[in-house]
């Protein structure tokens, strides 16, 4: 099956795939589909009725990341979140960690960042999300460069991002 006939699939509302067709699937797509796209139909996922809350899969992800992709994404939330709420997140662990005043997203080295949990990740991408929206199309973009990780997310996540590529390379 070739890419637009993968996407020509995915495109359609009700169409349904097995778990393996998905990740197959996925795996064809983000070979060949523009990274910044692949990145949108994750954003699709992150924000879709269906699978899990943005907060989850971010954690999910978080927790299957090397240690620069981990101080990467934390250091996208702590952007979105601003310093201020630092001291209600995780106890108060990254203003600690991080030494920050109110002033200053911080930046985690991703030796820092390797002490953060999924949960506390989970927590702040929530916060994040809250605080600013575009924060989900950021991680999506992240995580977009690294599509062996998306696939931990399952089938039914792969499906949406799958649909989202479609939408977007047929207009």
């Amino acid at each position: 099956m070739g890419l637009m006939d993968i996407l020509q699939h995915y495109a359609q509302p009700a169409s349904q795939s097995s778990p393996d067709a998905a990740q197959a699937h996925y795996d064809e797509v983000s070979k060949s589909a523009p990274p910044e796209v692949l990145g949108q139909g994750l954003g699709d996922a992150f924000r879709a009725d269906h699978t899990p809350p943005f907060g989850q899969m971010v954690g999910q992800l978080f927790g299957q990341s090397n240690p620069q992709q981990r101080a990467g994404v934390i250091n996208q939330l702590l952007g979105a979140i601003g310093p201020g709420v630092l001291a209600s997140l995780g106890g108060g662990m990254l203003a600690r960690m991080t030494g920050q005043s109110n002033s200053a997203a911080p930046q985690l080295t991703p030796q820092q960042a390797a002490d953060v949990t999924p949960q506390q990740v989970q927590e702040i991408a929530t916060h994040a999300q809250q605080n600013d929206p575009s924060v989900v199309d950021k991680i999506g973009g992240i995580y977009a460069q690294h599509p062996q990780l998306v696939k931990t997310l399952g089938s039914a996540a792969l499906a949406v991002v799958l649909a989202g590529v479609a939408n977007r390379m047929r207009n």
